[in-house]
């Protein structure tokens, strides 16, 4: 998890639609909220939590990694080459801060002095902050065979995935643990986490959304299919619309056989594409077999789930259906059959979850859903224990 930071307090009204805001949170609010998300997920679940920031740290304690990074960061700054003595007036820790969000001209000659910065204006950013970072589910996705590294597609959230992809190779918890799949370098393609979920431990859905393509899913799905036990990988089209932005914020599972829907969206998406192997030839290329499904999301639920029960959002008024969507009424987080962890605000469907037995936990949400992500959003689980 990310607890929100400074990144959150760079965002203004003239900047927020560049870095994928509608709105300007305020920050210590922001930051009250997070704080009881989390201890509620280590009460309620006894999960062990790990900070992005922490971890970061850990990692940057080696110079070269840090070096890297911090130019990789800087790229296309125009101080790049400076990214030595740049790193040089800071700590560890100060760095870690940096890539998160991020540094102005005027900030960094209070600590570095040269003849480059002088023409830039005082208050460009030479990085550019990461407000989204706290929805830790995009930057990648933990599935069966292993942990799809995401390719962000707007620049303004292109570096969350590379600094996960950083911790995951060289942190002592996971170094040489993790499968990567990814879509290969040089691809000019895209995939979020938020539009990837398991169905069970034959089926992967992935959403076909703004923000993930085709070649992507493809990608995906000849690695998965190849290394076994997944069976078939669901390419879901969704409406290219802001309340839709991932298959996440459209169903979540919260149980073997319960989801919670948006109504609107699992009708109106009629589009589904279902990979299985076709072949692998001598020299490891992998073929795909490609079934078109002119069926709506609930089909290929029901398809996929026995004895499929479904929880509408808005507790089937589309009003508050549509008005719920907006702050991510499906987007709940499950830390147990019937279990999860949802916006306070997001009252009709909270009802309908527990009139349908689910154990509904509330945080409070005023600012953490002004950026347009609910609790499942914010959590990237590593590892789940079998009830």
């Amino acid at each position: 998890m990310h607890r929100p930071g400074k990144e959150i307090d760079r965002l203004t009204p003239y900047n927020k639609s560049e870095l994928l805001f509608d709105d300007v949170p305020f920050l210590q609010q922001m930051q009250k909220e997070h704080d009881e998300f989390t201890v509620l997920i280590k009460q309620a679940a006894g999960a062990q939590v790990y900070r992005l920031h922490e971890l970061l740290i850990d990692v940057l304690i080696d110079d070269n990694l840090l070096l890297k990074t911090m130019t990789d960061a800087l790229d296309g700054s125009g101080i790049e080459e400076h990214s030595e003595e740049f790193i040089a007036r800071y700590s560890t820790s100060e760095c870690a801060g940096i890539l998160l969000h991020g540094i102005k001209v005027n900030e960094l000659k209070r600590k570095y002095q040269h003849k480059d910065l002088n023409k830039f204006d005082d208050y460009d950013y030479l990085i550019k902050p990461n407000p989204n970072l706290y929805f830790m589910r995009d930057p990648a996705a933990v599935i069966q065979t292993g942990v799809i590294s995401s390719k962000m597609k707007f620049p303004g959230r292109q570096r969350e995935s590379k600094l996960l992809r950083s911790i995951f190779e060289n942190h002592d918890l996971f170094k040489g643990r993790v499968n990567f799949l990814d879509t290969g370098e040089g691809v000019n393609t895209c995939i979020e986490g938020g539009d990837v979920i398991v169905l069970s431990d034959k089926a992967l859905a992935i959403g076909h959304s703004e923000r993930t393509d085709t070649k992507a899913i493809q990608a995906i799905a000849r690695q998965v299919l190849q290394k076994g036990g997944v069976e078939r990988v669901y390419e879901v089209h969704l409406p290219k619309v802001r309340n839709c932005m991932h298959l996440d914020t459209v169903f979540t599972i919260i149980d073997e056989n319960l989801v919670v829907t948006y109504p609107d969206a699992m009708q109106s998406v009629l589009q589904t594409n279902v990979y299985r192997l076709d072949d692998v030839d001598s020299e490891g290329n992998v073929s795909l077999h490609k079934e078109e499904i002119n069926d709506s999301i609930l089909k290929v639920l029901q398809n996929e789930i026995d004895h499929l029960e479904v929880v509408e959002t808005g507790d089937g008024n589309p009003d508050y259906a549509r008005r719920e969507q907006w702050f991510d009424g499906a987007n709940v987080f499950a830390i147990g059959p019937r279990r999860v962890i949802s916006y306070n605000r997001n009252i009709h469907t909270n009802r309908a979850l527990r009139n349908a037995g689910v154990e509904v936990l509330e945080i409070s949400s005023s600012e953490l859903s002004r950026g347009l992500g609910g609790p499942r959003c914010m959590t990237m689980p590593i590892e789940r224990q079998l009830f």
